[in-house]
Formats: C-alpha cells, structure tokens, sequence
C-alpha cells in the first residue's frame, strides 16, 4: 500500500511540474501530493513501519521541483537536502531517524511533535507552496489574503525553514566527523 501511494505522489508530482505555469492546474496536484504524503505518513505511525528511501526521494523530488522553478538559488536548497539525505542514508540505513537520539535538543523533534519540529516541518513543505502561491498571486487572488499575512507567513515559514537548514547542518557535519573517525580508525 505505501509503495502504491508513493507512486500516486511521482505521478502528482510529475503532473504538477509540467502544469507548473498553471496556479489553477498546479496549486491542487501539489496539494494532493502533498496530502498522500500525510496520508502515508499516518498509516506507517499506526503500524510502526519506518520511512522508506523511496519516500525521502520522492519528498525531495517534489521540492526540489519547486524550489528549482520558484528561484535560481533554488538549487542550493534542494542540494542541501540531497546531500542529508546521502548522508543519513550511507552511514545509517533504514534506522537514520534513530540517530538523532544523541543530538542537541533543537535537532531532536521528537517525531517532530514539538513546536520546534511542527514549525520546522511547515518550512519544510509549506513554505515553497507559500512563496509559489505569494508570486503568482494566489494567496490574494483566490485566498484574498491580506499583504500583512501573507508576509508574516513568508516570515514564519522561513524561520522553520531555517531551523531546518540548521538541522540539515548539523547532519552533514556529524556525517564529517563519522567519516573521518571511521578513516582514523582504518589508519590505527
């Protein structure tokens, strides 16, 4: 079932990308998108199932089509997330989400359940949709949004973003450092 779901979200996805100049078309595929990844979310809490390589892949892929398409520095954002997820995934496998264990405590969301992890999981996946939404006017032409809060959510959700790059960091740096004790203790 999760790996069908998955698929239904690389089709989404793909559909979005190439509606992407239509807010009416691509706003509600990226949305629904984003909904299955919700929806997949919640059916492996309740049976305990970790997150899948396939999932982190297509959520990385979906985003990085956004911020690609949004900004030239796009790139860079969805760079950083790649290069997490290599590094996570080499040096811990399927288990990559229990090695934030030991981590400080504003790396660790618990299931990001906190405000500090709901926060950085709105940057993470509203934020890119906000910012599509903020210049091609949906959230004043449709939503009929007022300026100052489409502001303050532009603010916010960047706040989560980057507290999320801090998380991001912080991974690639215990990534180093795993590395370079693993090459010391090759040499000894």
């Amino acid at each position: 079932m999760f790996v069908f779901i998955g698929y239904i979200r690389i089709l989404l996805v793909l559909i979005a990308w190439i509606l992407y100049s239509d807010p009416g078309s691509f706003v509600p595929l990226y949305k629904c998108y984003q909904l299955y990844w919700m929806v997949g979310n919640y059916m492996k809490a309740r049976e305990s199932i970790n997150t899948s390589w396939l999932d982190v892949v297509i959520d990385n892929v979906g985003r990085g089509m956004l911020w690609n398409m949004l900004h030239d520095w796009g790139l860079l954002v969805s760079s950083v997330e790649w290069c997490v997820f290599v590094c996570n995934h080499n040096a811990r496998g399927a288990q990559w989400k229990n090695s934030f264990t030991e981590s400080p405590v504003w790396v660790q969301a618990k299931g990001f359940k906190t405000p500090l992890g709901i926060l950085t999981i709105a940057g993470l996946h509203i934020l890119p949709v906000w910012l599509y939404g903020y210049q091609y006017e949906v959230l004043s032409q449709t939503l009929f949004a007022p300026n100052w809060l489409q502001i303050l959510g532009i603010l916010v959700l960047t706040a989560g973003r980057l507290l999320g790059f801090a998380v991001e960091m912080w991974c690639i740096v215990t990534h180093l450092r795993f590395l370079l004790d693993e090459e010391d203790e090759k040499k000894n």
